[in-house]
């Protein structure tokens, strides 16, 4: 009977973030399927699906969504803990829809300007040209988005302390030796800090401090 009481929260937690868990599951198909491609095909096959310059240039709809169906680490269960953590409640907060508007503003935007800073380095002679074919796959931008519209699911005072861990962590990769990946999770959280109308009308915000105090049933 336990066994089937843990089953049944574990499948109504999923049931609520249906977007998240079936992102998480093309996600492991497409892990698994890098697992079974020479080093040289996945660099191949990556490439073509990476929204950099050059691919962004030619084909800007396909990557955009190709990108966030892979990933470049190989690593499946990593994914599986953050979404949990973040996507999760992320949607099940704001709902599908908005949650989705969150994702999808974040990775996009993220990815133009991060891609948009690197041309302009190329231009002004402070990256290489071969930088055009940087492979650029992941979900970390739409995660760093999720991440920081969070913040509006705290209640005060206990907002702030997650709001400034959130700005440490990904704005000091800025200040020692950073990346154009580095600039496109920055700017992720400010998309994901600037959604904050979508929050509107959703479940108030929680206080940690109850919630760890709730009784559990």
């Amino acid at each position: 009977m336990r066994v089937n009481g843990v089953a049944n929260r574990v499948w109504a937690w999923v049931r609520r973030a249906p977007g998240t868990y079936v992102w998480l599951g093309i996600l492991f198909f497409t892990t698994v399927a890098l697992h079974h491609m020479s080093p040289e095909f996945e660099q191949h096959f990556l490439r073509q699906r990476s929204t950099n310059i050059h691919e962004l240039s030619q084909n800007p709809v396909r990557v955009l969504i190709a990108s966030a169906m892979w990933t470049e680490s190989g690593h499946w269960l990593p994914y599986a803990a953050l979404y949990t953590v973040f996507h999760a409640p992320a949607e099940r907060w704001l709902g599908t829809a908005r949650w989705l508007v969150v994702c999808v503003a974040a990775h996009v935007l993220a990815t133009l300007i991060s891609e948009g800073a690197l041309l302009k380095a190329i231009r002004d002679g402070m990256a290489p040209h071969s930088a055009v074919n940087t492979l650029d796959v992941g979900v970390s931008y739409a995660l760093a988005g999720v991440v920081a519209v969070l913040t509006y699911r705290i209640a005060a005072p206990w907002r702030y302390p997650y709001l400034a861990v959130v700005v440490v962590v990904f704005l000091a990769p800025l200040t020692t030796g950073p990346t154009f990946t580095d600039l496109g999770h920055f700017v992720s959280v400010l998309i994901g800090l600037a959604c904050y109308p979508l929050v509107r009308g959703r479940e108030k915000a929680r206080n940690p401090k109850q919630t760890l105090a709730a009784p559990r049933g």
